[in-house]
């Protein structure tokens, strides 16, 4: 069973814009209920695309400089990255189904 990987201030950059994989950030906080409404549709995924793609959840109480550093505004937001660009941004609950086409799409 894949873990969702837990990205803070001092593991980003590793684990995320050095990814040799597309990685989905979530960025969330405990406080959120729409965010808490994503866990389960975040943890599926991290089982569904363990090996071919990384995802990932970043507090934004906890780290506030990464949150700042992609303009997270509102939460929850899912950054798509690839080759350590941000290439899609969502906002809001978002269904499994659009999710799973845009890794997709950039896991081509």
């Amino acid at each position: 069973m894949a873990d969702v990987l837990e990205v803070n201030e001092q593991n980003f950059e590793t684990e995320v814009l050095q990814s040799d994989k597309p990685v989905l950030v979530d960025f969330w906080a405990p406080w959120c209920g729409p965010c808490r409404m994503m866990h389960p549709v975040i943890e599926s995924l991290s089982e569904e695309y363990e090996g071919k793609a990384v995802i990932a959840r970043c507090n934004v109480d906890d780290n506030p400089a990464v949150a700042g550093r992609y303009t997270v505004t509102a939460i929850p937001t899912m950054i798509l990255f690839k080759g350590g660009e941000p290439a899609e941004t969502m906002i809001g609950v978002t269904p499994a189904d659009e999710l799973k086409k845009r890794i997709d799409a950039v896991s081509g």
